[in-house]
């Protein structure tokens, strides 16, 4: 076991590298801090699913696309019957220009029950893919409601 380091009154001592400087934690924003703390939490446990949840969101919100997919991917082969994780896998491919692995998720979200069609009519993630007549068959074939 190494020795307690005690830093009180030494300001410039350097500390381990492991050590986040709170100055870092202040002026950081609070979309890094969580994709900072997720991303350590899922070193330790990469099959918290709702730390995957949280950090694919987060990504995405950041822009990083190709990363929040391998976390949807992930996250639809641990939560396989679970329609949300296939439509944000869905958007995460239309985002990024994958047309067909989007209309499959978005096939398998609607088929296990994703049913919130006003807003996949509108959902900017998915502008890539509406104007193709599968969206609207899609659509046709899972609303009930027209």
């Amino acid at each position: 076991m190494a020795a307690p380091h005690d830093y009180s009154g030494d300001s410039h001592r350097e500390r381990p590298a492991s050590e986040i400087s709170t100055k870092k934690l202040r002026e950081q924003s609070q979309l890094d801090f969580e994709i900072d703390f997720l991303g350590r939490v899922l070193d330790r446990d990469p099959y918290f699913v709702d730390a995957l949840r949280a950090q694919a969101s987060n990504l995405a919100a950041k822009g990083q696309y190709a990363r929040a997919l391998q976390l949807d991917r992930r996250l639809v082969r641990l939560t396989p019957d679970q329609p949300i994780a296939w439509y944000n896998l869905a958007c995460g491919y239309a985002i990024l220009g994958m047309t067909e692995p989007a209309y499959a998720s978005l096939q398998r979200s609607l088929e296990l029950g994703y049913d919130f069609f006003r807003w996949i009519r509108r959902d900017p993630d998915l502008k890539a893919i509406r104007r193709d007549e599968r969206f609207s068959r899609l659509l046709r074939r899972f609303d009930k409601r027209g």
